[in-house]
């Protein structure tokens, strides 16, 4: 009998998470608003989802607190809860200090989305992160690693907020800026405004609650908008345009 395992949050990127894992798991997926498994998941309740030997929380940061207390008196004693948020050190925080003390604590950041894993994850990377102790973060990168063909980065939660800051919260804050400029050309392009475009294309659909997680959850993400402004500025004056 497989092992199972219990996903907490069914969206987009939850359904994503559960097409690739439903190989190795029987999936329990808890989501008051999903109506379907879509074939990958059998949907469940709470405590049902939380009671299983592996738990990941595919759930907006925001509502990452709320979550952990929920499901926190159904852990099994040394389960191992794994979140996939875009920022790590405020979840990994929270789940130290609400999760009981045996439970197993790793945090990742797979680093794409439903739109960029639509044709496969394979050669896709993830941010893998020890919370408590590093040999289950070891085994949880070995396993997407090996059984998912992801390029693994084993970081510190401060070494992966630190980048991201810069990697999504500019490419995010720049994609805000265009989306509101639309309609944008689409006849009379260059290759470097298509491979532009594309890259807002890749973010288009997420939440507005990625937007605000990657902008004001990551705590280096104000230094780098700052500086970003700060150097918009310059080249704003570069090119002789008057305040």
């Amino acid at each position: 009998m497989r092992e199972t395992l219990g996903l907490i949050g069914f969206g987009a990127f939850g359904r994503l998470t559960a097409r690739h894992l439903s190989s190795w798991f029987d999936i329990l997926a808890h989501d008051p608003a999903a109506t379907d498994g879509e074939g990958v998941a059998a949907l469940t309740d709470l405590a049902t989802a939380a009671a299983c030997p592996t738990v990941v929380l595919a759930v907006p940061v925001e509502a990452l607190e709320a979550t952990l207390i929920a499901i926190r008196p159904h852990l099994a004693p040394d389960a191992l809860v794994i979140d996939v948020g875009s920022v790590k050190v405020k979840p990994a925080q929270a789940m130290d200090a609400l999760l009981p003390p045996g439970v197993r604590i790793v945090g990742a950041h797979p680093l794409f989305g439903p739109q960029s894993g639509k044709d496969g994850i394979a050669g896709l990377r993830i941010a893998v992160c020890p919370v408590r102790e590093a040999a289950d973060a070891r085994r949880v990168a070995a396993f997407c690693r090996l059984a998912l063909g992801l390029k693994v980065f084993l970081v510190t939660p401060e070494e992966h907020d630190r980048e991201a800051a810069v990697v999504q919260g500019l490419t995010h804050l720049i994609a805000r800026v265009l989306l509101n400029m639309e309609p944008l050309p689409t006849r009379m392009t260059t290759a470097s405004f298509d491979r532009l475009m594309q890259a807002v294309d890749m973010v288009r659909y997420d939440s507005p609650a990625v937007f605000r997680t990657i902008e004001r959850d990551n705590p280096f993400a104000a230094e780098v908008r700052e500086r970003f402004f700060v150097l918009a500025d310059e080249a704003r004056g570069e090119v002789g345009v008057a305040d």
